[in-house]
């Protein structure tokens, strides 16, 4: 049979419809590239952006003292393993939440968390120091709880993002508090990180977040607790 110029001119259908498989596959890649490859940011280094913290700003003149890059390191180490977590725990919320719209804006606020992950390991790696050991951990739980909050349901599933980023706000602020006054470069990214994540607070409470019990606001306390002291060292 002889082709039309609709033919010819039509998009090529796709090869097969993915499968379970596909996507399980596709997942598992998502979760090994960001607990393991650093991605491209979709924005700008914070420090890099601002003339008082570029690389020329931070001369021998703003250097730290060993003890004070190690304070440094341990605070930017715990940054990182709370954004590897947040990463999991919106993959697992997106792939479980009910409303395709909610999921996507869940998959939109893990481009700025993404971000985030980026900057911290940057961070990092200017501090001569590593991540946490234990971010497969980390990954693995806060992607099993995303995934058992999605599945609770939207309203808790919104209620559970705004707590966790009320949290993690107040935790920011204290980092803010300890940070060495000539760490410019680490209270950079810290401060954007805090508007990112008020901001991701506040779209879960428009979107209608459920009020979660108190027992349950303590027990993420505890478990944040529990990070947070394990990664400051391994």
């Amino acid at each position: 049979m002889k082709k039309t110029d609709q033919d010819a001119i039509s998009p090529m259908k796709p090869f097969r419809t993915p499968t379970l498989q596909d996507k399980l596959i596709g997942e598992l890649d998502r979760a090994l590239n960001n607990i393991f490859c650093e991605q491209v940011s979709s924005r700008p280094y914070p420090p890099a952006d601002n003339p008082d913290t570029s690389d020329t700003a931070n001369s021998s003149a703003h250097e730290m003292t060993a003890q004070q890059k190690r304070l440094a390191a341990g605070l930017m180490r715990v940054n990182h393993a709370g954004e590897m977590a947040a990463q999991a725990l919106y993959q697992g919320q997106s792939l479980t939440a009910r409303d395709p719209a909610l999921a996507e804006r869940l998959k939109h606020a893990s481009v700025e968390e993404s971000d985030h992950l980026n900057w911290c390991r940057r961070r990092l790696t200017e501090l001569d120091e590593k991540p946490s050991l234990l971010d497969p951990l980390w990954y693995a739980g806060s992607f099993a709880i995303g995934m058992a909050a999605g599945i609770a349901g939207d309203r808790w599933n919104l209620g559970f993002l705004a707590e966790t980023e009320h949290q993690v706000v107040r935790h920011l602020d204290s980092h803010l508090e300890h940070l060495p006054p000539e760490d410019s470069r680490s209270r950079a990214i810290i401060e954007q990180m805090k508007i990112d994540e008020q901001g991701h607070a506040e779209l879960a409470e428009n979107l209608g977040a459920a009020e979660l019990p108190q027992a349950i606001k303590q027990v993420m306390k505890l478990t944040s607790k529990v990070m947070t002291s394990l990664a400051a060292k391994l």
